[in-house]
């Protein structure tokens, strides 16, 4: 994950064969670099005013719960980018077969110079534990994706949601928020199919107030 934070192509793309030999030679090629790169983790870490709860969830991943994460190191986390590729991602699902996996990312508040009318999507919390989120609207109940996200439990799927308030801030991506796991409670409509989710943690509470703002 953290190879990713700094490197924007594969090791095997950029001639390395690890994480490793590619941050290694970033150290050695780069001392000064690394040395004022440490000093402001450290004065950022001295400004930190949220602590990460450790969460155990399958499949394993190095996030912890309600930290923030960049699109990149989130992928990475779930072994979707690594040492060999990393493939392209445009959507607001991945869905990770051999993990039996659905990830979310949910961008509140959409505008519409970054999202077409059908990608306008109502995703927002109903409370600190139910969250209203909408499918892509090609999904009908009946299709396949369809029906793992509403049987999830029954399939022994995991679902798994990423959150921010908005794509940019500024001329910067912002970083999704992890909500950690959350189980289907129930659905209506279809292409896109509305399903309220129920997240195993709290909500926090400052990114509660930006997400209740859709809810009717």
């Amino acid at each position: 994950m953290y190879y990713y934070s700094i490197f924007l192509e594969s090791p095997r793309k950029i001639g390395y064969h690890s994480f490793q030999e590619a941050l290694g030679d970033l150290i050695e090629k780069n001392p000064l670099g690394i040395q004022e790169l440490m000093e402001i983790l450290s004065k950022r870490k001295e400004e930190i005013d949220h602590v990460e709860k450790p969460i155990f969830i399958e499949p394993y991943v190095s996030l912890g719960l309600h930290g923030k994460y960049s699109t990149a190191q989130i992928l990475a986390a779930f072994g979707y980018y690594n040492e060999e590729k990393k493939p392209s991602f445009r959507e607001g699902v991945l869905y990770l077969k051999e993990k039996n996996t659905d990830v979310f990312f949910i961008t509140l508040n959409k505008s519409e110079k970054d999202y077409s009318e059908s990608t306008m999507y109502e995703d927002y919390a109903l409370n600190e534990r139910l969250f209203h989120w909408q499918s892509q609207s090609r999904t009908s109940i009946e299709s396949e994706t369809g029906k793992r996200y509403i049987s999830h439990k029954e399939r022994g799927g995991r679902v798994i949601l990423f959150v921010r308030e908005y794509k940019n801030k500024g001329n910067q991506a912002m970083p999704y928020v992890f909500l950690g796991e959350a189980e289907y409670v129930s659905h209506q409509g279809d292409r896109p199919i509305s399903i309220v989710w129920r997240l195993k943690e709290d909500m926090p509470p400052t990114l509660l107030k930006e997400a209740s703002k859709g809810a009717v």
